[in-house]
């Protein structure tokens, strides 16, 4: 049982209209009934749970009235930390929250580390860690496909799918250990054969189905990081800017504005895109260009998308030409920007050297050929269809590793029973996936890997 209380900052430092300090734990109702006085003198002790109450919180020691607040009292067991919890909703502002927090602290609760609400809820049994992970994703979604996925694993699907996997070789387990102790039965022994392939066959599909989802959903819950290259003066900057539809870039007429890297989200019919706008890539004697152009490189060598814009109204340059070669065997989508203008750039040249790759006409001027960019990123990464939110994604890398460990696990349980190995040996290889498993929802977990794990997460949370 835990048996400390803790409290924190729940809602981001700064100027704001409301902060909250939450504090959870058995003396959570104690420590806020020694600050808040409310109208009638009613102490916080006797209301009810679920309800919030207007007072003032004063400091004990000097009787000094820091804040007008409202304050929510939340009774356990039904609470996100199943514990007593208090939210204290003061006024923003970095002196009177910091004042509330160490007032609070100073009464006998404890700073809570990052991520300690949620490390209690899971610790409760309020959440699994699959659950427990998705908070954050949550937190941290950028997109609203990507807050769909997180909202459905805190909802317990991924949960719900690996706990009816994890039963089924359970299931396969229980005949194991039949058969073991009833070894003169041999239709226990050809039963328990039947039901490994059977089952085993099943847990494989249903894990296959789930990886097949690994890549879009770690795209949605990571973003796409996607490199605009070219060379300078093409139009790569005003990509950026009309994409994010906010003037982020400087745009010019003069080439090398560009001498930097920007990078910025933006949201693409529901793909997160993590946009580098990087310098012009040409021969230069400017040492500082020089430099923007070795981060280009650089950023072209990360990225799981290019953006390879090129100048319609200009024949195709040998710089081009080198950018092509270099990003030939990545994701591409060559753009032909300024399609306004007059087309001197040889189609029919261009496609000896883009190897099958998309190729887009835009105009960024006139905003034309940005829906049919938007289209080709869902078609390499969705196949053209990006799926509804009921769909159980798998975005954690985490989960994807476990998932492929049970996999294999699986599939040697399989390939033995073929193999006419013994039932015993078989049950080695099928009780390494049930615990596989079991660490996506937080069974079979070191204590260490579980603080890792929560430390990660934002403080207050």
């Amino acid at each position: 049982m835990i048996s400390d209380t803790i409290a924190a900052i729940s809602t981001p430092m700064g100027e704001g209209a409301i902060a909250i300090v939450r504090i959870s734990g058995v003396d959570a109702v104690g420590i806020a009934d020694k600050l808040f006085v409310s109208p009638g003198g009613k102490r916080l002790s006797e209301m009810s749970s679920h309800t919030i109450h207007y007072g003032h919180l004063i400091d004990p020691l000097t009787m000094i009235v820091l804040d007008e607040t409202m304050v929510t009292i939340l009774r356990a067991p039904n609470t996100f930390t199943r514990e007593d919890t208090i939210e204290i909703n003061c006024h923003g502002g970095f002196v009177a929250v910091n004042k509330i927090l160490q007032l609070v602290l100073r009464s006998g609760a404890r700073l809570a580390e990052p991520g300690e609400f949620t490390k209690r809820a899971f610790l409760n049994g309020r959440i699994d860690l699959s659950q427990a992970e998705a908070v954050m994703d949550l937190i941290r979604a950028k997109t609203d496909r990507a807050m769909q996925v997180a909202i459905g694993q805190l909802d317990g699907k991924l949960s719900h799918l690996i706990q009816e996997l994890r039963q089924k070789i359970l299931e396969v387990l229980a005949h194991v250990e039949v058969n073991i102790d009833y070894p003169e039965y041999d239709d226990v022994e050809e039963m328990s054969h039947h039901l490994l392939v059977a089952n085993g066959n099943e847990i494989l599909v249903e894990i296959n189905r789930l990886l097949q989802t690994a890549q879009q959903g770690k795209i949605l819950r990571e973003g796409i990081t996607t490199a605009i290259i070219g060379r300078p003066n093409v139009g790569k900057s005003s990509l950026l800017n009309s994409l994010l539809q906010e003037n982020k870039a400087i745009v010019t007429d003069i080439p090398g504005t560009t001498r930097d890297i920007i990078e910025e989200y933006v949201n693409v019919n529901g793909i997160p895109l993590k946009l580098v706008d990087t310098a012009g890539i040409r021969e230069t004697s400017d040492v500082v260009e020089q430099i923007g152009v070795e981060r280009s490189f650089g950023a072209i060598d990360r990225a799981d998308l290019i953006l390879l814009v090129l100048d319609t109204a200009e024949p195709l340059h040998y710089d081009d030409i080198d950018l092509l070669k270099k990003v030939i065997s990545k994701n591409v989508i060559i753009l032909l920007n300024k399609a306004d203008l007059s087309h001197e750039l040889n189609v029919a040249e261009l496609e000896r050297y883009s190897n099958g790759h998309a190729v887009i006409e835009t105009s960024i001027l006139r905003n034309t050929g940005l829906e049919e960019l938007q289209k080709e990123i869902e078609r390499l990464y969705f196949l053209g269809n990006i799926q509804d939110h009921d769909l159980t994604y798998v975005s954690n890398a985490r989960h994807i590793a476990l998932l492929h460990q049970a996999k294999e696990s699986i599939e040697d349980a399989l390939q033995a029973a073929d193999n006419g190995v013994p039932i015993d040996i078989i049950q080695i290889d099928m009780t390494k996936a049930w615990e596989s498993l079991g660490e996506i929802i937080g069974e079979n977990m070191h204590d260490s890997l579980i603080d890792q794990l929560f430390s990660q997460f934002c403080l207050g949370k």
